[in-house]
C-alpha cells in the first residue's frame, strides 16, 4: 500500500513537517499510520449540518480502530431555505464549485491518503463528490440524513408547509397565528428537510452511485443507527485504501445510469439533472439531457414522496431505503458496478427485501408508468428544459404568458393577486449567467400553492426550482435569456404550450415575428463584482450542468 502522505511525513526530509503536525497534537505513532482526511461541512447555521460534528467523531473512531489517523477540516455550506427569495440565493449553486475546489486544495496540498466526506444539503453533497472524483483518492461519503417531520393538528408538516403557509396567510386561507404554530413545529430535528427535496434526492443518488454505504442516505439524522453507520464509514475507508479502490473504479457510466434510474423511481428533485452531469464530468463521462430523457421514459415511479406525495424520507427508510428500491427495480438496475462496500451492486442487494409495498411499490403497480422527471424540448427550449412530473395531475398546459425579468417582480405580482387562472408565469434572467447563479423559485411556487392556485397556472424559467416545488413548473430553459435564447423574446400575451407527454415546450409565435424581435433584442446587463462576476463569466448552460468552464 503506497501512501501519498509519506511525501509529507516520511524520512529525514519530513522532520520539519512532522514537527508542525506534532504542534496539532499528533505523535509519532499517529504520523506512521495512513493519514485520512475527514472533510466536514459542520456549522451552526444550517440545520442539515449542526449534527455533523458528532458524526465526524464517530467516523474518526472508525478510522483509528482500522489503523488510520483521522484529520478533520471544514468547508462552507449554504442553506437554500434560509436564503430563498433573496439576493443570497444567487450564491447557492455557485457555491458547489467553491466546495469542490476547497476539498481539492486541502486534499492535494496535504497529500492525504484517503478521505471521508461528510455533508448534507443541496450543493454541498455534489460539490464534495465532484472533488472526490477529481482527486481520485480512496474515498467514501457520509450524508447527514433526513430531518424527522413535524406534526401540527394531527398532520405531518415540513419546511415546505411553512413556505406554503405564507401564501395561505396572504390569501386568507390560514390565520397568522396558525402559521406561527407551523413555524415552531415543522422542523423539529437537525437534518436535511424531511421530504424528497434536493438534499435527500442527492443523498439517495450518491448511495445509488455506490459512493456511500447501503442505508446511509435515508437513515434519519438523529438516529443512533446513523452513528453506527458513521463509525462503519470510517472503518471502510481504510479497507478501500488497503484495496486501492478509488472513485474512478466506482463512478462508471453504469453507476451513473443506476443513479438516474433511482432518481426517476423516487420522483426526486430536478436539481439532480444539474449535479449528476457535473459529477460525471470530473471522471470524463458525458451525461447529456438525452440520457435523463431516455431513462425517464423507461423507469416507472415507484415512490410517492413529499412534496408531490404523502410519504416522508423516514418512511422510505423504514420500508427498506435505497437498497430495497434498487431491489424492487430489478433488471432496470445494473448489478455489475463496484461500490464502496468493496462489492458490486448485485452482491449488496442479495437478501434485501421491501418492508412496506405502499412506500416502495412493485414494478407491476407503480404510482406512475414513467419516471418523476421529464425533459422537454421545443421552440422555447431548443437545448432542453426540465419538469418534475411526480405528483402532477395534468401533463399538458397552455396559456398566455405573463413575463417577468427576475423572481422579485413575479413574486410581487403573485402576492398582489395579479396572476389569473390559465396563465403561464415566465421568469427570465435567472439562469447561470443571467441571474447570475440560477436561483430557485420556491418563493413563487409556494406562494401559488398557499393561495390554492398551483394547479391553475404554470411557471417557466431559465432559473431552477427547489426540490420542494410541486406543480407545472418548468425550469432550466436553455439557452437562457442572457444568452439570447427564445425565452428572452417572449412578450406578454404570447401563447405557450407545455406538453410533458410529448416532451414539448413551445412558444406558439410565428417564426417571422420572432425574427423581428431578435433584431431589436439586447440582453439585460447587470453590474457584478466578486465571485458572482467570476461565476457569470465562466458558467456553462444549465443543459450542461451549469459547470464552470
Amino acid at each position: 500500500m503506497k501512501l501519498r502522505s509519506r511525501e509529507v511525513v516520511g524520512g529525514i526530509e519530513g522532520l520539519p513537517k512532522r514537527a508542525l503536525l506534532k504542534a496539532c497534537g499528533y505523535n509519532d505513532t499517529d504520523l506512521a499510520r495512513p493519514l485520512v482526511a475527514i472533510a466536514n461541512s459542520w456549522n451552526r447555521v444550517v440545520p442539515g449540518h449542526v449534527h455533523l460534528r458528532a458524526l465526524a467523531e464517530a467516523v474518526a473512531e472508525g478510522v483509528r480502530c482500522a489503523g488510520g489517523t483521522p484529520m478533520e477540516f471544514n468547508t462552507i455550506a449554504i442553506c437554500d431555505g434560509i436564503c430563498m427569495g433573496t439576493e443570497g440565493m444567487r450564491y447557492s449553486l455557485p457555491s458547489r464549485e467553491v466546495i469542490a475546489d476547497s476539498l481539492e486544495v486541502m486534499l492535494e496540498a496535504h497529500r492525504f491518503d484517503g478521505v471521508v466526506a461528510i455533508s448534507s444539503c443541496d450543493k454541498v453533497e455534489p460539490g464534495m463528490l465532484m472533488a472526490l472524483a477529481r482527486v481520485d483518492l480512496p474515498s467514501i461519503m457520509l450524508t447527514g440524513g433526513p430531518m424527522l417531520p413535524g406534526e401540527w393538528r394531527g398532520k405531518r408538516v415540513d419546511v415546505i408547509t411553512a413556505f406554503e403557509a405564507v401564501g395561505e396567510v396572504k390569501s386568507g386561507r390560514l390565520r397568522e397565528q396558525e402559521a406561527l404554530e407551523i413555524e415552531d413545529r415543522c422542523c423539529p430535528t437537525p437534518g436535511s428537510c424531511a421530504g424528497m427535496f434536493t438534499a435527500n434526492s442527492m443523498a439517495c443518488v450518491i448511495e445509488a452511485l455506490g459512493m456511500s454505504l447501503p442505508g446511509v442516505a435515508t437513515c434519519p439524522a438523529v438516529s443512533s443507527q446513523k452513528l453506527k453507520l458513521a463509525r462503519k464509514t470510517g472503518e471502510q475507508v481504510m479497507e478501500l485504501l488497503r484495496r486501492g479502490i478509488k472513485p474512478s473504479k466506482i463512478l462508471t457510466r453504469s453507476a451513473f445510469e443506476n443513479a438516474i434510474v433511482v432518481d426517476m423511481a423516487l420522483g426526486g428533485s430536478t436539481n439532480t439533472v444539474l449535479h449528476l452531469p457535473a459529477i460525471a464530468r470530473e471522471v470524463g463521462i458525458s451525461l447529456p439531457l438525452e440520457v435523463f430523457d431516455r431513462l425517464s421514459k423507461r423507469v416507472p415511479q415507484l415512490c410517492n414522496l413529499r412534496p408531490g406525495g404523502e410519504h416522508m424520507v423516514v418512511d422510505l427508510h423504514e420500508a427498506g431505503g435505497i437498497p430495497a428500491l434498487m431491489k424492487q427495480l430489478g433488471r432496470l438496475i445494473k448489478s455489475t458496478p463496484l461500490t464502496v462496500t468493496g462489492a458490486t451492486v448485485g452482491s449488496n442487494l442479495k437478501g434485501v427485501k421491501v418492508v412496506e409495498s405502499e412506500v416502495i411499490r412493485p414494478l407491476s403497480r407503480p404510482y406512475r408508468k414513467r419516471g418523476g422527471i421529464a425533459i422537454l424540448y421545443g421552440t422555447l427550449a431548443p437545448k432542453g428544459a426540465v419538469l418534475k412530473i411526480a405528483g402532477l395531475r395534468n401533463l399538458r398546459f397552455s396559456g398566455k404568458a405573463r413575463v417577468f425579468d427576475g423572481e422579485e417582480a413575479a413574486v410581487r405580482a403573485i402576492s398582489e393577486r395579479r396572476i389569473r387562472k390559465g396563465e403561464v408565469v415566465v421568469i427570465r434572467y435567472e439562469g447561470p449567467k443571467g441571474g447570475p447563479g440560477m436561483r430557485e423559485m420556491l418563493s413563487a411556487t409556494s406562494l401559488l400553492a398557499g393561495m390554492g392556485m398551483l394547479e391553475e397556472v404554470a411557471l417557466v424559467t431559465d432559473g431552477r426550482f427547489s426540490g420542494g416545488t410541486r406543480g407545472m413548473c418548468v425550469g432550466h430553459v436553455s439557452p437562457e435569456a442572457a444568452e439570447g435564447g427564445p425565452i428572452a423574446l417572449v412578450k406578454e400575451g404570447d401563447e405557450i404550450l407545455i406538453d410533458a407527454r410529448e416532451g414539448r415546450l413551445d412558444l406558439l409565435v410565428e417564426e417571422s415575428l420572432l425574427e423581428e424581435r431578435k433584431k431589436t433584442f439586447k440582453p439585460r446587463e447587470k453590474s457584478l463584482k466578486g465571485y458572482l462576476k467570476f461565476y457569470a463569466e465562466h458558467a456553462s448552460s444549465a443543459a450542461e450542468g451549469a459547470v464552470r468552464r
